[in-house]
């Protein structure tokens, strides 16, 4: 067996960076034990994105159905998103997403059966159970913002844990080709989801260091407005839109893009990985200077922005098929993504005071990820029904209706957005 340089490096060079970081920006230990664990918790979805639908496409009945595992997946996070906030709410962040973790790890140890003797309802269920702990994965956002002393460093925070999307974008798809023969399988990759299992491992250690993140006499004392009087207000809406549009588009185009790249054009699957891991790598990589252009633009203009990159996405994308197009929609939808998400998420706490936060996180989260489910599952069948060409332009009317979404926000006033009854 080779050694896996190129991992063990991205492995050290994470570790490194982590040092460094804590040292020059000033946050809660909390945040950075998140910003190592979620990398870890991440890579489950870049394994399934990558391995998951290769496999899939050898061990499934139809080749329409090689999106299934992650489009299961997703789904299997929308359906967990409610019960993860409620239980959280019950026992506390850190033992709930331990207990997240622990049965994602349960996931991957399914896949990797599923892998070794080619049954394909394992690899679905074992894809439900890592898509269900994504959104414990997901509440890391608001842990590490209920973790600060102060809110008015959230878009710090915030940056901090997306930076380190960067590293699972490297660590997913690297340790899916580095592990994928570790282990004899028919159809290979068996070993990737045996490396999965393990860095979820070191995920749920991590989170056992979290010191508790503890409720305000006002979360613990009230229950705050009616659910329908918080989502009606504009604030919750646009933090939705941007949230639920951000993950549902940037689904549907990269659902479909390794297989249109590999089984439809032919293109490597080395080409395929390096256009998947830069596109992981663009989602998170912004989150490096996305602090400053928050202080600079403000978050209206941001999400106008990645409004805009999502359209210049739909125009490359039509324009051909070559491996530098597939880069270039790869890349601009992940940028898009970091915009649009992040303002999301930052917009998302003025919608609610702290005793509400629980039930409006869980809807917010439902929303952008049964939005992210049903593209997903449309994106197989459109491909291989219609082609790459129509599957692009399907995702404009979202796209332009972000657009106007992130113009009214622009246009009125902060103060105005807020319900009078807040």
């Amino acid at each position: 067996m080779a050694i896996p340089y190129t991992l063990l490096a991205t492995l050290f060079a994470f570790i490194i960076f982590a040092f460094i970081a804590r040292r020059l920006v000033k946050l809660p230990a909390n945040v950075w034990l998140l910003f190592l664990a979620q990398p870890l918790g991440m890579c489950s979805s870049a394994i399934i994105v990558f391995a998951g639908g290769i496999v899939a496409t050898k061990i499934a009945a139809k080749p329409e159905l090689a999106t299934l595992p992650l489009t299961v997946m997703i789904l299997g996070t929308a359906s967990a998103v409610i019960p993860a906030s409620m239980l959280m709410k019950k026992v506390g962040r850190r033992k709930g997403t331990m207990i997240g973790l622990g049965v994602a790890i349960l996931g991957a140890i399914l896949c990797m059966f599923a892998s070794l003797n080619a049954e394909f309802g394992l690899l679905v269920s074992g894809s439900f159970l890592l898509g269900s702990s994504m959104a414990f994965v997901a509440q890391m956002r608001f842990a590490a913002i209920e973790s600060l002393p102060d809110i008015k460093d959230s878009p710090k925070a915030i940056s901090v844990l997306m930076i380190g999307g960067i590293f699972a974008a490297i660590l997913g798809p690297e340790a899916a080709i580095v592990a994928k023969d570790w282990i004899d399988s028919p159809h290979g990759f068996a070993g990737s989801f045996l490396i999965l299992a393990v860095f979820l491992v070191v995920a749920l250690t991590l989170i056992s260091l979290l010191k508790p993140i503890g409720f305000s006499q006002e979360s613990q004392s009230h229950a705050g407005r009616p659910l329908l009087q918080i989502i009606r207000q504009p604030v919750f809406i646009i933090s939705a839109c941007a949230g639920g549009i951000a993950y549902s588009v940037m689904s549907y185009i990269m659902t479909a893009t390794p297989l249109s790249m590999h089984e439809v054009d032919g293109h490597s699957l080395q080409h395929t990985k390096w256009v998947v891991q830069s596109h992981i790598i663009a989602m998170y990589l912004p989150s490096l200077f996305s602090a400053s252009l928050i202080r600079y633009l403000g978050l209206a203009k941001l999400m106008i922005i990645g409004s805009l990159l999502y359209l210049a996405v739909v125009i490359i994308g039509i324009s051909g098929n070559d491996y530098l197009h597939y880069w270039w929609v790869m890349v601009l939808l992940g940028i898009g993504w970091n915009f649009l998400f992040t303002s999301g998420t930052l917009l998302l706490p003025e919608a609610y005071s702290a005793s509400e936060r629980f039930k409006t996180q869980a809807v917010n989260d439902f929303s952008i990820f049964f939005a992210q489910a049903m593209a997903s599952l449309s994106a197989g069948f459109v491909l291989f029904g219609y082609g790459w060409t129509i599957l692009l332009n399907i995702a404009i009317p979202a796209v332009l209706i972000m657009f106007a979404v992130s113009i009214w926000y622009l246009t009125g006033q902060r103060k105005n957005l807020r319900s009078t009854e807040n």
